[in-house]
């Protein structure tokens, strides 16, 4: 059986090899484009079928503007995008899906202030989809459900393998699964930068968006216990992007900024529960219930749950 589960392996290690845009990262993907988005899709309406979607011009306008000026620099006609707002003035957040499906809650309307910091939200659902994170994510939890198998495999049953094996998934947790979530939104946070800048926004928005996300954040875990990189580890990476993507922003057609509407409801600073806790039962609902990646907006939580 050991044998048999390292030639699967192998298998799956040769024939999945893939490469990010932009960055050009090395990626395993075990899962065909057409099957992500197809998921994406359908999750995409379970959600929508939810969720009250605001359809007013001031608050879906914006949205739909910039999603669809990213999309064009995106240069991926194949995605059915869709950009959508859903009312929910108390959720701080936004979330992408494979295939071009993003939705953005009202409740960040008062932190991105501007079609500008929309563009930085957007931007980084944007290179969610690009990057086929969602599809890598699917892959990785295959191949950590795939060693835990073989593990018990070997061992065989009783309390000490099961020990051994609940050691196991902690250690692909905080060893693989969530390094390279970080690693997935720092990408997205880098590709995100430079599509904004190629559709006409400016980059430098990035950092004050990101710093009014650390102060309604509240508190954070520790990094390694966060599936996304700290503020200060985040600020430092976009200060090193932004003179690559200041190159793009210069050489584009620049986009003009409006002011985003005023939200009934909703508060640009931590009054309430800590934006990081939020978010977090967010993420571990959505995917729960639709048994697919989703990818909220980057704000650290605690994936220990």
């Amino acid at each position: 059986m050991l044998r048999r589960g390292a030639r699967v392996a192998l298998a799956a290690l040769l024939v999945g090899c893939a490469a990010a845009p932009y960055t050009r990262r090395s990626q395993l993907i075990l899962i065909s484009p057409e099957e992500e988005n197809k998921l994406g899709a359908r999750a995409f309406q379970q959600v929508l079928g939810k969720s009250h979607v605001d359809g007013r011009e001031q608050v879906n306008g914006p949205v739909e503007r910039v999603g669809q000026r990213l999309a064009r620099v995106a240069e991926r006609p194949d995605y059915k995008w869709r950009f959508v707002a859903i009312d929910d003035p108390k959720q701080q957040n936004a979330f992408c899906l494979p295939g071009g499906k993003v939705a953005v809650y009202t409740g960040i309307f008062p932190l991105a202030e501007s079609t500008n910091g929309l563009a930085v939200v957007l931007g980084h659902e944007i290179a969610h989809a690009l990057a086929r994170h969602g599809a890598e994510r699917m892959s990785q939890g295959l191949l950590a459900q795939a060693g835990g198998s073989l593990l018990g495999a070997w061992l065989g049953g009783g309390p000490g393998p099961n020990t051994i094996l609940a050691a196991y998934g902690l250690g692909a947790q905080l060893g693989v699964l969530l390094p390279y979530s970080r690693t997935q939104e720092s990408e997205a946070d880098h590709i995100g930068l430079l599509l904004m800048a190629r559709a006409g926004y400016d980059p430098r928005g990035a950092l004050a968006f990101w710093q009014r996300m650390e102060r309604a954040a509240g508190g954070a875990p520790p990094e390694f216990l966060s599936t996304h990189p700290s503020h200060g580890t985040r600020e430092q990476q976009i200060q090193a992007w932004l003179p690559e993507a200041m190159r793009y922003y210069e050489a584009s057609a620049h986009a003009g900024v409006e002011p985003l509407p005023a939200i009934a409801g909703a508060t640009p600073r931590s009054h309430r529960a800590p934006v990081a806790l939020m978010n977090f039962s967010l993420a571990i609902r959505f995917e729960r219930e639709y048994q697919l990646p989703f990818f909220v907006l980057s704000i650290p939580y605690d994936a220990t749950g």
